[in-house]
């Protein structure tokens, strides 16, 4: 690595010339790389529900609908409405009554089950199918046609409509998202750092691996919205760390007396472990939603992971040439650091300890039973604002004919017209169905020949299947639905064992069995390769179950507190949040341990041992918690969307549970632990006795200094009685002499 370190410095001009250059490719595979808004249709393959969709769309073309609410409007401009939807492109068919039946016929007269399904209250519904899927562009596209030609007593609704209002909600609000997340990151490095200019440095060097991250996206096809809104905030908080590991060490190459050149050669060299080890185990975290059935974990955990594998190389590729360049100007515009060590809150800890263990005992179990209660919600229209113009579509669906979900039932075209009806029968003697629009409800000997509709025939049968359209006024994610739907596979196969339910109420219910499995499948696999990761970096089997305990635990109780808030979350955050938080805060733990270890290896007693770790490290904890509490906490403030808030705020949140847990229990835990960690820990160094500890007198008057001096001076009188030359910690991380920062 030192060869390629001095090669990077030697053609770092050029480097960073070729690095520029290739954010054109970047910004043209972001601009062409489809982003998915209909997270069911990230359900597996052979799931009842998408194996029913998939033949709704290949037979009947209805995989893409929504409804047209006309409030108060004659006939005849129905009518005109319809015909001017109908020559949208990519609009397939339309259907009101003027299909069904002539226009001058009374409503009175018509059969009672087409009027309940097309008339309610002054309002006609017209129904529009798409060429595409709901979630295609070419629909979405569509659906805003349809708003142009809508007064304000016209609604668009239905799941197509939502989606598109989904889409143009995220992409205007994705930009707002990333500028507050760059703003509030930006203040917490400056207070972090002693350089006004090196933050804004940072946030330059960080626009490489974001667009190359979103650039090469394209090689997945497409990428869910969730993606998009999150991807740059995450890569920003859990990245900024390696920036800061590289700045330091160069700084203290620099102090050295040496050139720029040999300095940052240095300095790419030295922290080139620390970073790799950094990344390894928020990688492994991303990596860990992969195993997700649902495979939206896949799209994030990819997405994530090679973001984050981007970053570290562009912290020793690009950032060299950046800080080295703006050097002159980072070492003029200087101020105090304002984030620093505590040795007091150090010593506080170290003196309750016991204390600090017992709250830990107390509230493990509580924080536990909080998190496996918590509440959360499958309904994703939930999850947008009510003022939304789909969502006030649907709603007007619901008042107006108590039409909340549809199923889409399809049997075989050769059950007879009898047995039809008779199992529509039985289906709208059901709680919870408002209507049931099947062809042998309208026609027949008891039905005009003049009302017989033909147009109802084309749509509801086709390629030797028969439709039926269920409309009920349960709310999809809900018991109620569920139990309904398990009601309708009851009766429907019983007249044709190869039934299909399809439709949205289907695809939730599905998607709740999914995640379900999915959540303990995440988090075992994460916890699981994390533990391996530090086993093997420490070479302990006790380390391991203790740094993975105080995340859990921070975890349990960033998870728990939505419970006791009673607030309902969106069924994607109890699957990522535990993992991303995971695997991005446990570099804090394995930061701590690493610099305990280094202590005692420089013979100092546990207490001193300990107490010298969380001043030296709580700088670099408290500015990157800080950092990933900013970018995620701002964006939560402004979200509309409850999906994209819900998630911001549980990742802010727990990052900051995360360093304080970090720097309380985790500390109590290695002291009191310090024997049983020595038995099962490979070459963990023998501590020194509290009362034969060499250098006494000189570490005694540390301790009266810490208590009386300035942080950042007891913080280096600290440093000075350790040995000159202390080990690296396994996980290669080193603190910066003067700060404490990594």
């Amino acid at each position: 690595m030192e060869k390629c370190s001095k090669f990077i410095v030697k053609y770092r001009n050029i480097i960073l010339l070729v690095a520029t250059l290739l954010l054109i490719p970047s910004v043209i595979g972001y601009m062409n790389t489809r982003v998915n808004y209909d997270i069911l249709t990230y359900l597996p393959k052979d799931s009842p529900s998408i194996v029913a969709q998939d033949v709704l769309s290949d037979d009947f073309n209805l995989a893409g609908t929504a409804m047209v609410v006309v409030d108060d409007m004659p006939d005849k401009d129905v009518a005109r409405l319809e015909e001017q939807i109908s020559q949208i492109d990519d609009v397939d068919t339309t259907l009101s009554k003027t299909d069904v039946v002539d226009a001058q016929i009374p409503a009175d007269v018509l059969p009672s089950s087409l009027t309940d399904a097309i008339y309610s209250d002054g309002s006609t519904m017209i129904i529009v199918t798409f060429k595409d899927a709901a979630a295609s562009d070419s629909t979405m596209n569509a659906i805003e046609e349809i708003k142009k030609l809508c007064s304000d007593n016209v609604h668009v609704a239905g799941f197509s409509a939502i989606t598109a209002d989904t889409k143009a909600m995220v992409d205007r609000e994705t930009p707002i998202y990333s500028a507050i997340a760059v703003l509030l990151v930006l203040i917490v490095l400056s207070l972090g750092l002693k350089s006004w200019l090196a933050p804004l440095i940072f946030i330059l060097g960080m626009v490489y691996p974001i667009l190359y991250n979103m650039g090469t996206n394209i090689f997945l096809g497409e990428i869910s919205y969730v993606t998009k809104a999150l991807s740059m905030i995450l890569l920003l908080a859990v990245s900024m760390d390696y920036s800061i590991f590289l700045l330091h060490r160069y700084q203290e190459e620099k102090n050295k007396g040496d050139s720029k050149e040999d300095s940052m050669a240095r300095a790419i060299h030295a922290t080139w472990l620390s970073i790799t080890s950094s990344s390894i185990t928020t990688i492994a975290g991303f990596l860990a939603l992969l195993v997700m059935q649902l495979t939206l974990g896949r799209d994030i955990g990819i997405v994530m992971a090679k973001g984050v594998l981007f970053a570290v190389l562009c912290t020793i590729l690009v950032l060299p040439s950046l800080l080295m360049f703006f050097d002159p100007w980072i070492e003029k515009w200087q101020h105090p650091v304002l984030i620093r060590p505590l040795p007091k809150f150090s010593d506080w800890v170290v003196k309750h300890r016991k204390a600090i263990l017992v709250v830990f005992a107390l509230l493990f179990v509580p924080a536990l039973w909080c998190n496996s209660h918590t509440a959360q919600y499958y309904d994703l229209a939930a999850s947008l604002p009510a003022d939304l113009p789909a969502v006030e579509g649907t709603n007007e669906l619901k008042d107006k004919f108590d039409m909340t979900t549809s199923h889409f039932i399809m049997v075989d075209q050769d059950l007879s017209a009898s047995k039809t009806r008779q199992m529509v029968d039985e289906i709208e003697n059901l709680d919870g169905i408002t209507s049931v629009v099947a062809y042998e409800k309208f026609a027949g000997p008891m039905i005009p020949s003049e009302l017989e509709p033909d147009a109802i025939r084309d749509v509801l049968e086709a390629n030797g299947r028969k439709l039926i359209l269920v409309n009920t006024s349960y709310r999809s994610a809900t018991d109620e639905l569920n139990n309904q739907i398990e009601d309708l596979y009851s009766i429907t196969q019983k007249y044709d064992p190869n039934a299909l339910i399809a439709g949205e109420g289907n695809m939730t219910r599905d998607l709740i069995k999914v995640t379900d499995i999915d959540f303990k499948m995440v988090n075992l696999v994460s916890i699981l390769a994390i533990f391996i990761i530090i086993a093997l970096t420490f070479k302990s089997v006790s380390l391991p179950i203790l740094l993975v305990l105080c995340i859990e635990f921070a975890i349990f109780v960033n998870m728990g507190i939505p419970y006791l808030t009673h607030t309902e979350l969106p069924f994607i955050a109890g699957i990522v949040i535990g993992t991303i938080q995971l695997g991005a805060c446990i570099d804090y733990a394995i930061l701590i341990t690493s610099r305990f270890r280094e202590e005692l290896a420089a013979h100092q007693p546990p207490k001193e041992a300990i107490t010298t770790a969380i001043t030296q490290t709580m700088p670099s904890i408290i500015t990157s918690g800080m950092s990933f509490f900013a970018a995620c906490s701002g964006v939560s403030l402004i979200a509309r969307m409850d999906l994209i808030k819900s998630l911001c705020t549980l990742l802010g949140r727990g990052a900051l549970i995360s360093v304080i847990v970090i720097l309380t229990v985790l500390p109590a835990l290695l002291l009191t632990c310090n024997k049983f960690i020595a038995r099962t820990t490979k070459g963990w160094p023998k501590a020194a006795p509290e009362e034969d500890a060499s250098n006494s007198d000189a570490k005694a008057e540390t301790a009266q200094t810490v208590n009386t001096q300035d942080s950042k001076t007891a913080a280096q009188t600290v440093n000075d009685v350790n040995s000159e030359n202390q080990p690296h910690s396994p996980a290669g991380f080193r603190l910066d002499q003067q700060t404490g920062l990594a």
